[in-house]
C-alpha cells in the first residue's frame, strides 16, 4: 500500500519463517476481535498459526517499520484437498480504514488458487465487509450442505461463541453465512461471458 497523506506504508506478503514471531500477536488480535463482535470468529493458538506460516499457507500485512497490521491463513479439507478456506482474516484496529482487509483477502485468494487450483473455496462469516469482498472474488452464498463434511473443519468452529447453535441444528444452520467459489462454475461463467462478447462484436461489425 502506498504512502498517501501520511498514511503508513503496508506490504502484504506470503508469510515465511521470518514472520513466526508475530504468531502470538495474530492470535491476540483474533481473540480481541471475537470479543468485540461477539460472534463468528474462532480462536486459534500460536502453535497453529506458526504451522500455517511454516507451510506457506498464510499472508501477513506489515508496516514499513515492522508493525503487524493484518493476517489470513489457508486451510484445506477432504481426502483429496478438494475444499479450501481462507480463515482468520484480521486487521488491526488502527489500520481498518485503509481497505487493507480486501487486499489481504485477495492475496490469500490468489495464494489458495495457486496451491489448490482445482479446489472449491468456501468461507463462513457474519462480517458484511468480508461477504462483499468474497462476492467480488466470485463467491456465492450457499447452504451449509454445500461445504465440506470433513469433521476437522467443523471442530474448528468449537472456539466460536455460537458453536451451540451449529451443533443443535446438526450443522445445517448458524449465524454465519456460507459462501462458495467453485472453479468449475467460474469457467462456465467466463465462457458464457466470452461468447456473449463475441456476439456483441459480430453484431457491431
Amino acid at each position: 500500500m502506498h504512502n498517501d497523506n501520511n498514511k503508513p506504508v503496508i506490504t502484504v506478503v506470503v508469510a515465511s519463517g521470518t514472520h513466526l514471531k508475530y504468531a502470538e500477536e495474530v492470535c491476540k488480535t483474533i481473540e480481541e476481535a471475537a470479543k468485540i463482535r461477539g460472534t463468528g470468529i474462532a480462536k486459534r493458538k500460536p502453535e497453529y498459526i506458526r504451522e500455517k506460516i511454516k507451510d506457506g499457507k498464510s499472508v501477513i500485512a506489515l508496516t514499513d517499520d515492522g508493525k503487524f497490521a493484518g493476517y489470513c491463513y489457508i486451510e484445506s479439507w477432504g481426502a483429496e484437498k478438494d475444499f479450501v478456506a481462507n480463515s482468520g482474516l484480521i486487521v488491526k484496529d488502527e489500520y481498518r480504514t485503509l481497505g487493507l482487509g480486501k487486499i489481504i483477502k485477495e492475496a490469500a485468494f490468489k495464494l489458495s488458487r495457486k496451491k489448490f487450483p482445482n479446489a472449491k473455496m468456501f468461507g463462513i462469516t457474519t462480517n458484511p465487509a468480508v461477504m462483499k469482498i468474497n462476492y467480488s472474488l466470485g463467491y456465492r452464498p450457499v447452504t451449509f450442505d454445500h461445504l465440506t463434511d470433513d469433521d476437522d473443519f467443523w471442530k474448528g468452529c468449537e472456539g466460536c461463541v455460537n458453536y451451540d447453535i451449529l451443533t443443535r441444528t446438526d450443522r445445517k444452520h448458524c449465524l454465519c453465512t456460507a459462501m462458495l467459489y467453485d472453479p468449475t462454475e467460474q469457467i462456465i461463467i467466463r465462457k458464457a461471458e466470452e461468447l456473449q462478447d463475441e456476439k456483441k462484436i459480430s453484431i457491431s461489425v
